[in-house]
């Protein structure tokens, strides 16, 4: 398992030097060039507000940052099972996902997943046929996609109250290493993403600022990543 997570945040590194080499971290590592991010400075601040929608007397957060074969979903909806089966409504809790690191495909459109092949690029294959997923599995989950069928996807639990956070600073990371790969421009890939990420997703400047913010707001840390 340490062998594993140190492999991860070595890719991760590495990523961060491809994204730096074809320039889509420029704007962070050198203030001089404009940074893409600066177009959702808006969504940045509004980020903040964001989180005073957490609610109730049952508050956590899991922090997502590798796919870990859907866990950083299905702890989410673990977390309003039990507590239902404990009297406590949905009204009373709130259980948030940060997908960050290599976990931020999990707030994208099926779209993006077929057209940068995400499936290949993070190492999630699709449950029905077991090669890279083109498809978002957790989103809107088809019969067989979770281990047991009444495990909800993202939007349904966004429906009872859940909230999810995404990555900026990953999403960037890992456009400038397509951008790399496909022969595109990373600004291009960025905001590809960026209009790509579900409904009510927030996207959050970075997972561990808004991890933090969590706890700010009475919420517990569950590592939910492999």
């Amino acid at each position: 398992m340490k062998e594993s997570n140190s492999n991860s945040r070595r890719s991760f590194l590495e990523k961060i030097a491809l994204g730096s080499a074809v320039g889509g971290l420029a704007g962070i590592l050198n203030p001089a060039v404009a940074n893409p991010l600066e177009e959702n400075k808006k969504q940045m601040h509004e980020a903040d507000e964001w989180f005073k929608k957490i609610k109730g007397s049952h508050r956590i957060v899991y922090d997502g940052s590798t796919p870990h074969d859907g866990f950083p979903i299905i702890w989410n909806w673990a977390f309003y099972l039990t507590n239902n089966q404990t009297d406590s409504p949905d009204s009373d809790i709130t259980a948030m996902t940060v997908l960050r690191h290599s976990a931020v495909p999990f707030a994208l459109e099926d779209r993006l997943w077929s057209k940068y092949k995400l499936g290949a690029v993070f190492e999630v294959n699709d449950p029905a046929t077991g090669a890279p997923s083109l498809r978002n599995p957790y989103y809107e989950p088809k019969p067989g996609d979770f281990p047991m069928p009444q495990i909800q996807g993202i939007k349904d639990l966004q429906a009872r109250g859940a909230m999810f956070c995404v990555c900026d600073l990953a999403l960037q990371v890992y456009s400038g290493a397509i951008a790399g790969q496909m022969n595109l421009q990373m600004e291009d890939v960025y905001k590809d993403m960026i209009s790509g990420v579900h409904p009510g997703i927030q996207v959050v400047p970075s997972g561990v600022w808004a991890l933090g913010r969590a706890q700010e707001h009475g919420c517990a840390y569950v590592f939910a990543g492999g």
